[in-house]
């Protein structure tokens, strides 16, 4: 039996079923994840060499990724270490960097305001 080109060849169509457990996100969940990322653009934004008030900024990150690793999470935390990243970039010199700095306080800002979207 030949198939013509008109012809489609019908495959047997299986079903599978997938069992899949979602994970219920919580706002502090999204607002964790979203910090996260905050952090991780603003290691990208550093500068390679070396810059007057490096250790600020590097003692502030490593400070933030200690309370990302905490189990609970505490708001007011989260709001103080955006205030102590003010408080680096108040201190950083250089004109182009604070303003790198500044934007990721924006968005640290944003990230803790953020909230589980509602289907």
């Amino acid at each position: 039996m030949a198939v013509q080109k008109n012809e489609k060849i019908e495959k047997p169509t299986v079903v599978k079923e997938k069992k899949t457990v979602k994970k219920v996100q919580t706002d502090n969940d999204v607002k964790r994840k979203a910090a996260k990322l905050v952090v991780a653009h603003l290691k990208k934004k550093l500068p390679e060499n070396d810059f007057l008030g490096r250790e600020h900024i590097t003692n502030w990150i490593n400070d933030m990724e200690e309370l990302l690793l905490k189990e609970e999470f505490v708001l007011v935390e989260y709001h103080e270490m955006r205030r102590n990243l003010n408080d680096v970039i108040e201190r950083t010199v250089d004109e182009e960097l604070r303003f790198k700095l500044r934007d990721s306080w924006y968005s640290l800002g944003k990230a803790l305001d953020k909230k589980v979207r509602q289907r």
